[in-house]
């Protein structure tokens, strides 16, 4: 006889199917990792953590006379930093302590569902999460926003267990872990602020005491790094490359959240539509259930996907700072929405299967463009440099246009005589500081006059973009390359999946 209890490792079990859907997610972060083009951010983060603790404190908090020299904070360098002591540089390694944090994001994700709904939905918000090409691009890349999300993810499970047990022990964990996720990136504030408007809301007057009190205790455990913020807000004062957003920015976060970007021009209205018809059935099942039932767990869920997106564009308006990875958090909590909507809000089975087919198509293109897109700002910077180290001869120089292709090529080689051109002072791009260079051991030349001064030969490096952008100004090509082809004698170029390598010579 058979026995009315499934076995724990049966498919029935929540045990096996919570695995299973674990090793879904570790599989598809696993594509493509090794393959997958580097850019300027993640070569940034090897550099940078690789030269110790002492040296990225320097690095980033050294003053320039506009504010500390790096805007972010030090702890997942710190955690980059350790990892590669233990685990190696190699870039499968750097990349899967990224994975790691994203493991470990799904199971928040399955717990948040789970405390707030039921076992079903909180295992298909684990797959929706699993399965999410914005998720899946930063859980591979060698940035912080992959433990950002995992500490808010903490902080949001602690806040739920706090409010429904009213024990300290998850207050203090909420506090810790909002702590750790501004020392991870400074923009965690705007989630955490949604998070704890939510007693507010819900005029839950002891959950707000409660609240407040653990957020005074964040503070306390993030005051060593607390004054160190005006440094930092200089720092972004000064100059940064993000532009104040416009509305249509509010559209693309939910193509983000649904496909991620970027996508080929003939995709994204198919992705629009999908985003679109997704939101819209989820926004009218919300608010309809809520007429229904009066419960308003899906009602929050769905404040904690939209409002922090909404905060920090408002917020950018003044001072722009939106950029959408800072928004993975509210992308995991997104994957519930979707999943609440789908087990508990009575949709009728026509419409949850084409919103179901929807989501698979959409996700299936995410993930097919994640794993093959190679253009701006990506580059095949390994083989660039195994290419430029066989043909060098001696007293060759290599300039680049800028820091961007600049990094990504020092990480596969440290020893190229590599150069580049600084961006223009107080600009939006003038980003890396000289105390940041001077930790990194690089340093910037003015133009491209005083780099390829004395060369026997140049190997000039740049983006096809940068070109097309000055020709779609009205100018004939790049001033650099303007200049080297008054000054040397051109010999050769080549593209590179969207980079072009110049060489030129020496006039007799």
């Amino acid at each position: 006889m058979k026995s009315k209890h499934p076995s724990k490792f049966s498919m029935q079990s929540p045990r096996t199917r919570f695995l299973a859907i674990l090793v879904i997610a570790l599989i598809v972060r696993l594509i493509g990792i090794a393959s997958r083009p580097i850019w300027y951010d993640e070569a940034f983060s090897v550099l940078f953590a690789e030269k110790g603790t002492n040296a990225m404190l320097y690095g980033t908090l050294e003053t320039t006379g506009s504010g500390a020299a790096e805007e972010h904070p030090p702890a997942y360098y710190i955690i980059l930093w350790a990892w590669m002591i233990v685990f190696g540089k190699s870039l499968v390694s750097v990349r899967a302590v990224s994975i790691f944090a994203g493991l470990i994001t799904t199971c928040f994700v399955h717990l948040i569902a789970r405390e707030w709904f039921d076992e079903t939905t909180s295992q298909l918000s684990m797959l929706f999460f699993a399965l999410a090409p914005f998720q899946i691009h930063y859980a591979q890349e060698i940035r912080m926003y992959s433990f950002m999300a995992m500490w808010l993810l903490l902080a949001t499970f602690a806040y739920q267990r706090g409010t429904s047990t009213g024990q300290v022990r998850w207050w203090i964990l909420f506090s810790a872990a909002s702590a750790l996720a501004q020392y991870t990136h400074n923009l965690s504030a705007f989630y955490l602020i949604s998070l704890a408007l939510i007693p507010l809301f819900k005029k839950d007057w002891k959950g707000l005491r409660s609240v407040i009190a653990a957020g005074v205790l964040a503070v306390i455990f993030y005051t060593p790094w607390l004054i160190q913020l005006p440094a930092q807000f200089a720092k972004v004062q000064q100059g940064y490359w993000v532009k104040r957003p416009e509305i249509a920015e509010l559209f693309t976060l939910l193509i983000v959240y649904v496909t991620n970007t970027p996508l080929p021009n003939i995709w994204i209205p198919i992705a629009l539509l999908i985003a679109l018809l997704t939101v819209m059935i989820g926004v009218r099942q919300t608010i309809r259930f809520f007429r229904e039932t009066n419960q308003t767990n899906g009602l929050f869920v769905f404040y904690l996907s939209f409002a922090p997106p909404l905060l920090l564009f408002l917020v950018s308006q003044w001072k722009p700072v939106y950029v959408e990875r800072a928004l993975l958090s509210s992308g995991a909590i997104f994957c519930i929405w979707l999943a609440w909507v789908l087990t508990k809000t009575h949709l009728s089975g026509l419409i949850r299967n084409i919103l179901i087919g929807a989501l698979v198509v959409a996700s299936a293109m995410g993930i097919y463009e994640h794993v093959t897109y190679r253009d701006f700002p990506y580059g095949p910077f390994q083989s660039l440099t195994e290419s430029l180290r066989a043909r060098l001869e001696s007293q060759d120089v290599i300039i680049h246009s800028n820091k961007l292709t600049t990094l990504p090529a020092l990480l596969f080689d440290r020893e190229l005589p590599q150069t580049f051109i600084r961006d223009l002072p107080g600009s939006g791009a003038d980003t890396l500081a000289p105390a940041t260079q001077e930790v990194l051991g690089i340093k910037e030349e003015t133009n491209i006059r005083s780099a390829a001064e004395g060369a026997k030969r140049v190997w000039y490096i740049i983006y096809s973009r940068s070109i097309k952008d000055y020709q779609a100004s009205g100018k004939r090509t790049h001033p650099d390359i303007e200049y080297l082809d008054s000054n040397f004698v051109f010999i050769t170029k080549e593209t590179r999946d969207g980079i072009e390598v110049y060489l030129y010579a020496s006039k007799p």
